[in-house]
């Protein structure tokens, strides 16, 4: 038997991965755990319309409606990763009347990265 999930606090941080495809975002880390998640794919988007601004809106839209239910005032919000939808997340937390501690961006970068293809010869 599963154990049940106590009530959430005030705050919690919350992370939004963005891609050129989809969007997901997990509310409320409760000890490491999520308590609430959503994605583009889950809020009936398909194909193409997963990697839009407004499939990202929904999919922050639903996972914070949970965890305001339960009683989450604050939260910190980390994002990651490239896509037109960041900003969009980002929106609807703020107008769901959750108030943002901070907003950090732990998009990983390369240092010089992987070595690149040889050149094309023609």
């Amino acid at each position: 038997m599963a154990k049940p999930i106590p009530r959430i606090g005030s705050r919690r941080n919350g992370r939004i991965g963005s891609r050129k495809s989809a969007r997901r975002i997990p509310k409320g880390m409760y000890g490491g755990r999520v308590v609430s998640w959503s994605s583009a794919g889950t809020c009936g988007f398909r194909g193409t319309r997963r990697g839009t601004p407004f499939a990202a809106q929904t999919a922050a839209g639903n996972a914070i409606r949970t965890v305001v239910d339960q009683g989450m005032q604050r939260a910190e919000v980390m994002i990651k990763g490239p896509g037109l939808g960041r900003d969009a997340a980002l929106r609807a937390i703020r107008r769901s009347g959750i108030l943002l501690s901070f907003v950090r961006d732990v998009t990983p970068m390369p240092h010089n990265g992987c070595r690149p293809p040889k050149k094309r010869r023609v």
